[in-house]
């Protein structure tokens, strides 16, 4: 599926990801594919972003709203800011 997540003012990151967690305002939830199209508030908080390649971005957010529509998953939030970690999660290995 296909994430943007947009500020005010700019583009913080398009791209196919496997999931996205995000604060709802009624707590924090995960969309995967094949998730039902949903509107929901977002509260100030933490999104973590994971790619088709298995990294993980996590973004501190404020306030805004996260819409899902088919494959297609747009969050607008009023700031987002990168966090400093970034790491890679890789099946188990023998």
């Amino acid at each position: 599926m296909n994430l943007v997540v947009l500020t005010p003012s700019r583009q913080i990151f398009e791209g196919e990801i496997t999931s996205v967690k995000v604060p709802g305002i009624s707590g924090q939830f995960e969309i995967l594919k094949g998730h039902a199209p949903i509107v929901s508030a977002l509260e100030e908080g933490v999104i973590t972003v994971r790619d088709v390649g298995g990294y993980s971005q996590t973004y501190g957010i404020t306030k805004g709203f996260v819409e899902v529509l088919g494959k297609e998953v747009a969050l607008l939030v009023q700031e987002a800011e990168v966090s400093v970690s970034y790491t890679h999660l890789r099946a188990h290995e023998t």
